[in-house]
C-alpha cells in the first residue's frame, strides 16, 4: 500500500513520516510539498481558484504515481479537499476530519485556536458542519494568536509558543474541548500546567493518520 502525503508547510514532513512509520510501518509513503498554497491563502484571505487548480493538480499527481489513499496536511485547504473528494478514484483525506469528529463527539463547547485566519475559520466551519451532520448542538468560539505564525516563520519559536499558550488560557475554563487547527501548536500544550491540561486538548497529525491508517487498513 502507499499513501501521499500532500504538505504546504515543508517543516512538518519529517513529523508525519514519524506518525506513519510508527502507526503503519508496513505502508509506504511519499510526500508532495508546495508551500506556495499556503503563502497564497494566506496573503488572499482565502483559497482562490488558482490555488484550487494547482492543488487539484497535486492530488492528481498523487494518484498517478501510485497512491492508495491521499492524507492532505493543511488545514486551510481542506474546502477544497472535500470538494476534490468526488473526483478522486482513491479515498482522499484532510488531516483535521478526525480531529472535528472527536471534538463534536467530546463537548458542546468548543475553542479553536489558530495561528492564521486562513486556518481558523476553516477549521471552524468543518466542526460547525460536522455537528449539523451528527446533529449535534455546539458553540464554537475561535481564537486568532496574532503574530505567532511570523514569529515561528522567523526562527522565533519561543514567542510563537507564548502566544499559544496565550490562546489557549483565553479558552479554558470556558471550553469542553480545544482544537488546534496546525500541527505546529501541538508542542505547546506540553508546557501547560497540569490543572490547564484537564481540558482535552485536540491537535490533527495523529488523529488524521491513524483514521487515514483505519481507512487503509479496511480498504
Amino acid at each position: 500500500m502507499r499513501l501521499a502525503l500532500i504538505h504546504t508547510v515543508a517543516g512538518l514532513v519529517p513529523r508525519f513520516r514519524e506518525l506513519a512509520a510508527e502507526l503503519m510501518p508496513e505502508v509506504e509513503t511519499f510526500d508532495i510539498v508546495d508551500e506556495t498554497l499556503l503563502r497564497d491563502a494566506t496573503r488572499e484571505g482565502r483559497v482562490s481558484l488558482d490555488t484550487a487548480r494547482r492543488l487539484f493538480a497535486h492530488l492528481a499527481a498523487a494518484e498517478r504515481h501510485g497512491a492508495d489513499a491521499i492524507l492532505v496536511t493543511c488545514s486551510s485547504v481542506g474546502g477544497v479537499v472535500d470538494a476534490a473528494r468526488s473526483f478522486a478514484g482513491i479515498p482522499l483525506l484532510r488531516v483535521d476530519q478526525a480531529m472535528a469528529e472527536q471534538a463534536v463527539e467530546r463537548g458542546a463547547r468548543i475553542g479553536v485556536l489558530a495561528t492564521l485566519w486562513s486556518t481558523l475559520r476553516p477549521t471552524a466551519a468543518l466542526i460547525e458542519r460536522t455537528a449539523r451532520e451528527r446533529e449535534r448542538s455546539v458553540e464554537v468560539r475561535d481564537r486568532l494568536c496574532d503574530g505567532a505564525f511570523e514569529a515561528l516563520r522567523e526562527g522565533d519559536t519561543a514567542r510563537h509558543d507564548e502566544l499559544v499558550r496565550e490562546g489557549l488560557r483565553e479558552l479554558i475554563g470556558w471550553a469542553d474541548v480545544i482544537v488546534l487547527a496546525q500541527a505546529s501548536m501541538a508542542r505547546v500544550v506540553d508546557s501547560l500546567s497540569e490543572d490547564e491540561r484537564r481540558t482535552p486538548i485536540l491537535s490533527s497529525p495523529r488523529l488524521g493518520v491513524e483514521r487515514i491508517r483505519d481507512i487503509l487498513s479496511s480498504a
